[in-house]
């Protein structure tokens, strides 16, 4: 029986650090999502030049945004 016990805390504790990885991959990744009229979505991570310029003037809107001008 303990070691029934032990195996079920080694895979709940695997578990455990698995989500919280995952969550910190997750985490503030910048990308640009364009959504088009047939329902097809392109996805373009901040790495890419494309999404550069699409990512600056987004943070300029927002700044602007929270700003309140």
């Amino acid at each position: 029986m303990p070691r029934r016990k032990a195996v079920t805390g080694l895979a709940l504790a695997a578990s455990l650090a698995g989500a919280v990885l995952f969550r910190r991959r997750s985490r503030r990744r910048e990308r640009v999502e364009l959504y088009f009229d047939d329902g097809t979505t392109l996805s373009l991570d901040s790495g890419s030049p494309e999404a550069s310029t699409v990512l600056s003037l987004a943070r300029r809107v927002l700044a602007a945004a929270a700003s309140g001008s």
